[in-house]
């Protein structure tokens, strides 16, 4: 699906900037990119392929900015990022074994609780909290499985990569976004890397989106290091409660 109408090119042009903007404060940005894919005329495989090279650009974009200001340090952050990509290398591969219907009937109800979490939990803000499970096991156990289910499904890991950090790593919420940007971008690696080997992939579409995304996430990291978990958990519940929705209704 090459030959796309200037008309069509603009929007999907557009929905990429927006979908940076979205992803890089609170994730959910295939819950913009992969619709507009799809309305284009693009195959569910395709819509997923393309997405990962434009979320490579916008996750890229995103972390170099947060790490330029200190909110992640890339090098202690390696390891992890490795088996983000591991396990979402893995679940690509996966994803014509395991039905998509099973993960569709229970994520709707998990990104409500989500949302719910966050909207009415006390004390979330930037500050840190008490860790609940080591750097090591968290990175160990938890980062691969969520870099599993990114690969295999995909929409919502961001979600679950804040939650995770929030919860179990003690991390503020400016925090916890910085370094999921980082493990997003890993996993969207991995599993970009089985998309292109398999040629599911619109190159052209997909940097150009990727060009948009990444000016968009330019400024969506810029807005939320500005404005840190004021603007963070509203975007996050609003986000896990769209594609909550979206997932039910289709």
């Amino acid at each position: 699906m090459e030959d796309l109408t200037l008309t069509l090119i603009l929007l999907l042009l557009t929905a990429g900037f927006m979908a940076g903007f979205i992803d890089s404060i609170a994730g959910g940005g295939g819950l913009i990119a992969v619709p507009a894919l799809l309305l284009a005329g693009f195959t569910p495989v395709e819509a997923l392929g393309t997405n990962k090279v434009q979320g490579l650009f916008g996750s890229g974009s995103a972390t170099l900015a947060y790490a330029r200001k200190g909110h992640v340090d890339l090098k202690t952050q390696l390891a992890p990022a490795a088996l983000s990509a591991a396990g979402a290398a893995l679940g690509a591969l996966l994803a014509t074994i395991v039905p998509g219907d099973v993960f569709r009937a229970v994520l709707p109800f998990l990104l409500i609780a989500i949302a719910l979490y966050f909207a009415f939990k006390p004390n979330m803000d930037d500050v840190d909290r008490a860790r609940r499970l080591s750097p090591f096991l968290f990175g160990l156990f938890v980062v691969p499985m969520i870099g599993l289910y990114d690969g295999i499904f995909g929409p919502g890991a961001g979600s679950f990569f804040m939650l995770a950090f929030v919860t179990l790593a003690g991390y503020g919420l400016l925090k916890a976004t910085a370094h999921t940007k980082l493990l997003n971008f890993a996993s969207n690696l991995g599993a970009f890397t089985i998309f292109a080997i398999a040629g599911a992939i619109s190159w052209k579409i997909g940097l150009m989106m990727g060009a948009a995304q990444f000016a968009g996430a330019q400024v969506g990291s810029r807005f939320a290091m500005k404005n840190g978990a004021r603007i963070i958990k509203p975007l996050l519940v609003i986000t896990c409660m769209a594609l909550a929705a979206k997932l039910l209704l289709d």
